[in-house]
């Protein structure tokens, strides 16, 4: 093994910065997504109410309850995130909007 044939690798990395534009385009997304996952959680939901469970054995029934109750759980926890992050993205568009707003009125004074 040579040293002469390796390439050096340079450590740069490029930052984004954030924009009013990429806020509200992120914001749509999750968004969108939040809806998706909030539709797909009332579908397993009424999937789940029209098909009880057919057993007689107690143990089962409290299993299966557990289950749908956690299956229901995750994908509710999942279309929450996703809302929340959309509304956090939202506002930190219109709080960096605001910014450039103020920020050019006092570069005209």
């Amino acid at each position: 093994m040579s040293d002469q044939n390796l390439t050096p690798q340079t450590d740069t990395k490029i930052q984004a910065t954030a924009s009013p534009l990429r806020c509200l385009i992120g914001a749509v997304i999750s968004g969108g997504m939040g809806y998706a996952v909030y539709s797909l959680m009332i579908a397993i939901t009424t999937n789940f109410a029209t098909k009880p469970v057919h057993s007689i054995n107690p143990l089962v029934i409290k299993i299966s309850t557990a289950v749908r109750t956690l299956v229901v759980g995750v994908v509710a926890l999942g279309s929450g995130i996703f809302s929340i992050v959309a509304i956090g993205l939202l506002a930190l568009g219109v709080q960096l909007l605001v910014q450039e707003l103020t920020k050019q009125k006092s570069s005209e004074n």
